[in-house]
């Protein structure tokens, strides 16, 4: 996948690059892909395909219902492979090959994931305020995202990681997020990713990790 540059993007990222809060930081990226593969992009894709592939074969005498469906249709397993391929290019030290599917969940659309901003990005909101004056965080982020990726198009996920697969698993972490914003027609992922890190870690008071729910079947949860 190819990284593209935006302008819109360029002043959010310059503010939560390093938003410091005092007992905390926050840190936060937005980026926008192509889908159009590299010569990495077409190994691992055609590697993930055949995982996936297998996957339905081993499953293929399994109860109708089973969350295999979900990914009988090649465009359901294009979407999977896109958010994997996502991944890498976001966090190229980190190996995202066994990632599965129930690790990824469809939000419903902008409301969810506005939610989610509201609750975690309250602070952040009022020193965007304080810098900027010219409209909130979140009012920002929605013209951003809908003048590159177009809102009403997309679907929407989010990445839920195990711990062996979470980039933001190492000590001072309080909670992280990643979400990915697909349109099929303009074939362009934008992904915006954003995390809180104590300021206290140095003299050991560290909070835990925000826990994920490991439980489920493979592809559990996984609407595409």
């Amino acid at each position: 996948m190819k990284f593209l540059e935006y302008t819109p993007f360029e002043r959010i990222n310059d503010f939560l690059d390093h938003l410091n809060l005092g007992e905390c930081t926050i840190k936060g990226c937005l980026e926008a892909y192509s889908c159009k593969h590299t010569g990495t992009d077409k190994k691992l894709s055609l590697s993930l395909e055949h995982e996936i592939l297998d996957y339905l074969g081993q499953s293929s005498g399994s109860d109708s219902s089973s969350p295999a469906d979900l990914l009988l249709s090649r465009s359901s397993r294009k979407t999977l492979i896109y958010l994997v391929l996502s991944l890498c290019h976001m966090y190229p030290d980190y190996d995202f090959s066994a990632v599965k599917a129930h690790q990824f969940f469809t939000e419903e659309y902008w409301d969810s994931f506005k939610q989610i901003l509201d609750n975690y990005l309250f602070e952040a909101s009022r020193a965007w305020y304080e810098v900027h004056g010219d409209g909130s965080l979140l009012e920002t982020l929605q013209h951003a995202l809908d003048e590159v990726v177009k809102l009403s198009d997309c679907d929407v996920y989010s990445y839920n990681p195990t711990s062996d697969a979470d980039p933001f698993s190492e000590s001072g972490s309080i909670w992280s997020f990643s979400f990915f914003f697909y349109n099929r027609k303009l074939k362009r992922v934008v992904t915006f990713r954003f995390c809180c890190l104590s300021n206290l870690a140095g003299e050991g008071f560290v909070r835990s990790p925000l826990g994920f729910d490991e439980d489920g079947e493979i592809f559990d949860d996984m609407d595409m």
